[in-house]
């Protein structure tokens, strides 16, 4: 792996549940709603790795997390992170998204959907091989305009705030819920047990 030893080691404060669960708390209450419970399962797959300079050492801290997310408004998201994974999608990270009149598998680049008029209604039989291409079934979604850099939009509007007091909607309240949902997600781990996630107001 290409990430420094200390992301691996949880004396030194690493682990994949602080990394990225502060990440799926925004991309979660940005595009379908707050978070209101969690629960996690936390594991360190590969308990011993190599440093830069090529000696072992103790891995200790969580290298996967399995998550359950409970949201506003009742939708349940499922969101798996790890280190020890081998990549078998179109993309880095994807995320698909089952509603009653669709469903669609989005990534960093592409997106495709499928529409429930559009959907077909395979028949499963396990004592023969599949004779359907599920994945040619679906659309892709077209660019119909070139997105920049996202962290680098993010910064352009901070700096755009701190200069011209333009609005920031992602402010130290959202970097609290970030944090709160890496801290109850290692509760829930710890405890083996479903966690509520409080509003955080000011």
């Amino acid at each position: 792996s290409q990430r420094p030893s200390w992301n691996y080691r949880a004396q030194d404060g690493g682990g994949i549940v602080v990394d990225m669960f502060p990440h799926w708390e925004y991309v979660l209450h940005e595009l379908f709603g707050r978070v209101t419970s969690v629960q996690a399962l936390t594991a360190t797959h590969i308990p011993r790795r190599w440093d830069e300079h090529g000696k072992p050492y103790d891995a200790t801290a969580d290298d996967a997390a399995y998550g359950v997310f409970e949201l506003d408004g009742g939708a349940i998201a499922q969101i798996n992170s790890s280190w020890a994974v081998r990549v078998n999608r179109d993309e880095l990270v994807e995320f698909q998204v089952d509603g009653t009149e669709g469903s669609a598998v989005a990534g960093l680049r592409n997106c495709r959907v499928q529409h429930r008029g559009t959907t077909p209604k395979p028949v499963w039989n396990p004592d023969i091989p599949a004779t359907e291409a599920f994945r040619a079934q679906w659309q892709e979604v077209p660019d119909n305009g070139e997105f920049d850099n996202g962290f680098k939009a993010q910064w352009e509007l901070f700096l755009r705030h701190v200069y011209a007091d333009a609005p920031y909607r992602w402010d130290l309240l959202a970097g609290a819920r970030g944090v709160q949902l890496a801290e109850l997600g290692l509760k829930s781990a710890a405890e083996g047990r479903r966690i509520a996630v409080p509003e955080i107001t000011l």
